[in-house]
């Protein structure tokens, strides 16, 4: 079953208005259209993502057919809030080709010698495809807020001290930006990943406690830990900043995996309905020679 627009709308953050983070549930059973116990919960997002799962495919191959727009899905979340898992689940009917996932970690050399959106312009899908970013520009506004030394990293900021001015700038820009994208055919979806810290202490103790997940645990994921209270001031400030009619923002509970995964499948499926695409149109001409090309193809010597 579809999530309703009704239902996704839930999730926005209204352009002009706060984020309203520490307001907004993390938890699944609280979330629109699940509401219930963990077992009804668990059964309805599970049909929610198949279904979502499905429209997508078919959604995905209407985008390349059309050639005309891109759609571009912007994750950004604290660690182990689900990021991997919800692009592989989602995404899990999409036509490959038609897929781009772009990791923003640490910057390269060369990614600091441009400026701090030149990474995530060079990134952008091209019309007719669905890109995911990892993480994302955002990051510039996020991390490099909560440790301001960073700033000086990029040649653009070396003589720059950190301010709210500076950061009222790469809001301003980022919108800009943002703005320019989807003028150029790019639909842009932006979701935050909204996991609690108990959740998260949870999942960074079941990767410890089970061999074949220490891997996905990294020291440095304690260390941003002790950071979580600025994390969430450094969200609210650039969702709220940031959230806008071109490249809005949803705030989607992620507690629970599996609802999570059903929330984000529905509003990246809302995003593509929202283009309205339209399988190419044939001219004349063309449906003459498809014409003959079935004559030629029924007369071929069997």
């Amino acid at each position: 079953m579809k999530l309703s627009a009704a239902v996704i709308d839930e999730l926005l953050v209204t352009p002009g208005a706060p984020a309203g983070l520490a307001h907004r549930s993390t938890s699944a059973l609280n979330a629109p259209r699940l509401n219930g116990d963990g077992s009804q919960v668990k059964k309805l997002a599970e049909k929610d993502l198949e279904a979502s799962v499905k429209e997508l495919a078919v959604a995905q191959e209407k985008l390349w057919a059309d050639g005309t727009r891109a759609l571009l899905v912007v994750l950004q979340a604290m660690d182990a809030a689900g990021k991997d898992g919800t692009i592989r689940h989602v995404m899990s009917g999409v036509n490959p080709q038609g897929c781009t996932v772009e990791d923003f970690k640490q910057p390269s050399t060369d990614e600091l010698d441009h400026d701090f959106l030149w990474h995530a312009h060079r990134a952008a899908p091209k019309r007719g495809m669905i890109g995911i970013f990892n993480r994302s520009h955002y990051e510039e506004v996020l991390v490099v807020r909560v440790h301001p030394e960073l700033l000086a990293r990029g040649k653009d900021a070396s003589d720059v001290a950190p301010s709210e001015q500076v950061w009222r700038g790469r809001y301003e820009d980022i919108n800009t930006f943002e703005h320019h994208l989807e003028r150029s055919g790019i639909r842009i979806v932006k979701i935050f990943l909204h996991v609690s810290q108990e959740e998260q202490r949870s999942r960074f103790l079941a990767r410890l406690d089970d061999p074949d997940k220490n891997w996905k645990f990294s020291l440095s994921d304690l260390a941003e830990r002790q950071h979580w209270d600025e994390y969430q001031t450094a969200y609210e400030e650039a969702i709220t900043a940031t959230s806008t009619a071109w490249a809005p923002w949803y705030v989607v509970p992620a507690d629970h995996k599996y609802a999570l995964r059903a929330l984000v499948g529905g509003i990246v499926v809302h995003a593509i309905d929202g283009l309205d695409l339209r399988p190419p149109q044939l001219s004349p001409d063309q449906r003459d020679a498809l014409a003959r090309a079935k004559v030629e193809l029924l007369h071929e010597p069997g």
